[in-house]
């Protein structure tokens, strides 16, 4: 029968595996510097952090480097926990959320960029100004004609609440659209994923009664035709959406409209 030898430095306590006080565990991280105020050219700065004095996460070691090393480092982030999409970066050349991305899963140095080719307010702060219009563009609220039932909500069928559920649970972390070649060229034009997203969740919504309008103000070869189909939106989202097969979708309704 093989020994299970515990590593050096370590006790268990409690059931658990712990490492002993003095067993320090480096780690570099290599992180995107612009302030555009200074004039000062982007830069990238090292940060070593000790991990065996740091939580698991690569947001942990960011507030841990704010809060000992650099205060200066300017971050966004809020919930923690892969919900509100505050902490979108690129993270060793992949768009994710710092807050649930494990260091333990990253080789090597963790080099940590901005959200690309979007503008940069400064450091890791990238400016969503007009990824939000864009999500607005698509209007992403209930649309109807008929009067609400006067003593209940419109309700659903079961059926017609799962169809919307997945698209429904897009936390407008960016991370699909500035993970797209097409939305980079031509984001002044094209939606991007996250925003057709959304179009589409309200355009197969059982309770939405303007389809119709919802479809003449995608068909346009930029908003919707720029899609190219090249997946990358689907391989990014932290939350295993899929945006490529819902723009797919919105393209068969407006060629099933013209029969």
């Amino acid at each position: 029968m093989a020994q299970f030898r515990l590593p050096r430095n370590s006790r268990v306590q409690g059931g658990k595996l712990h490492a002993a006080p003095n067993a320090r565990r480096p780690r570099s991280f290599r992180i995107y510097r612009y302030d555009p105020e200074s004039g000062a050219n982007p830069r990238m700065d090292v940060y070593e952090v000790d991990m065996a004095a740091c939580g698991p996460m690569v947001l942990d070691a960011l507030i841990k480097i704010k809060n000992e090393v650099d205060s200066t480092l300017t971050f966004r982030r809020s919930c923690r926990e892969g919900i509100c999409g505050s902490c979108a970066m690129n993270i060793n050349g992949v768009n994710t959320l710092a807050c649930t991305r494990h260091c333990d899963d990253l080789k090597g140095d963790v080099t940590i960029r901005p959200l690309p080719h979007l503008p940069v307010i400064k450091d890791l702060v990238p400016d969503l100004t007009n990824f939000y219009a864009q999500y607005a563009a698509v209007r992403p609220w209930l649309t109807t004609r008929t009067p609400a039932p006067p003593d209940r909500e419109r309700l659903q069928a079961k059926h017609d609440q799962e169809k919307i559920d997945r698209p429904s649970a897009c936390i407008l972390c960016a991370c699909c659209s500035t993970s797209c070649p097409s939305y980079w060229w031509n984001s002044d034009r094209y939606l991007g994923p996250a925003a057709l997203l959304a179009a589409y969740r309200w355009l197969i919504d059982s309770r939405d009664e303007s389809t119709g309008e919802r479809l003449d103000a995608l068909e346009d070869p930029f908003r919707l035709y720029r899609c190219h189909t090249i997946m990358n939106c689907t391989e990014a989202c932290p939350k295993d959406l899929n945006p490529a097969r819902a723009i797919g979708a919105i393209k068969q309704m407006l060629v099933e409209r013209q029969h």
